[in-house]
């Protein structure tokens, strides 16, 4: 972003709170024009809240929310014929077929007739509804139904995507295709700020912020965010996964443990000495709990990685 562009989504100091429970705290973000800008967090950790701060439909309890230029929830008004919006859930009419959706959505949006006409065609070509422009949606697929919820949600060309854990629950090829249609959306000029559980989407945005309890822990490209954790994860060769996974869980150099066949999948703690230290200290320590014949060796360290680190490790001990 030059020096004379202006965030799409900026946020200083935002805080939400719920009586008692912060569901955001003091969180700092800029995304920029034409980016995929991916929220990754735990359950709980203030993703949805935070969108619906920047939509207008919350009020921030303290701190500032500006959207395309315009304060939230000031002038949320005028923002919502700019951004398109998908919640966690299914949310159009089921009881109405796609083009009746596209229709009524392109009515809300105060597209002109013609307009809206064309618009309808386009994102039914865009999106491949053509043989289900008549069916209820109701009738539809997971798949299916997650085309229709963005079709519904471009139709009018806004200038912000806000996506709330779109995927969920659909199967791998649908969230592929799903996920070109969002590439082709940013090279149109148009910003998305999305939310996942997903480690192979969340390795598709441009930049990724980890949010836990409400706060932001880390921003940054997701490359960049692997490695930052250094020379922190081991895999360990066994005869016996589950026993070894049961040695280690003891051990100070522990962070996590995942298995991935008959390997094991370490992350070290953050103290901890180099991988290949490291490693003969964990082959040690498996030895003595009476498992021989373990092989060490450091490894490059992966997105899940990140997130375990960053956002799970430290809550739960150092061990899961």
């Amino acid at each position: 972003m030059s020096a004379g562009d202006a965030p799409v989504v900026e946020t200083r100091s935002l805080t939400r709170r719920f009586g008692n429970v912060t569901a955001v705290n003091a969180v700092d973000i800029e995304v920029r024009q034409g980016e995929i800008f991916g929220c990754l967090g735990p359950n709980g950790s203030g993703k949805s809240t935070l969108m619906r701060v920047l939509l207008g439909l919350l009020a921030p309890t303290s701190g500032s929310a500006s959207v395309l230029g315009l304060d939230m929830p000031r002038d949320a008004e005028r923002l919502r014929p700019q951004v398109g919006y998908m919640p966690q859930h299914f949310s159009l009419y089921e009881d109405l077929t796609v083009r009746e959706n596209l229709e009524f959505a392109g009515q809300v949006f105060g597209l002109p007739r013609r307009r809206r006409a064309e618009r309808l065609e386009a994102v039914v070509e865009t999106h491949g509804l053509h043989r289900y422009v008549e069916t209820r949606a109701a009738a539809l697929s997971g798949g299916w139904k997650q085309r229709l919820a963005l079709a519904v949600a471009t139709v009018h060309e806004p200038e912000l995507l806000v996506l709330d854990e779109p995927t969920a629950g659909v199967d791998p090829q649908s969230r592929r295709e799903f996920w070109e249609n969002l590439f082709d959306l940013t090279a149109a000029g148009a910003t998305i700020f999305v939310s996942t559980h997903y480690m192979d989407e969340a390795v598709r945005c441009h930049r990724l912020c980890l949010l836990r309890d409400g706060r932001r822990v880390a921003v940054g490209r997701p490359q960049q965010l692997v490695e930052a954790l250094g020379d922190r994860v081991v895999n360990i060769a066994v005869d016996e996964p589950e026993p070894a996974i049961a040695a280690l869980r003891s051990s100070s150099l522990v962070a996590s443990t995942t298995q991935l066949g008959d390997t094991l999948h370490v992350l070290l703690v953050r103290d901890a000495p180099d991988a290949d230290t490291a490693g003969r200290e964990l082959v040690s320590q498996l030895a003595a709990a009476g498992l021989h014949g373990a092989a060490a060796q450091g490894t490059s360290a992966n997105l899940e990685d990140v997130f375990v680190s960053l956002l799970i490790s430290d809550q739960s001990g150092g061990r899961t």
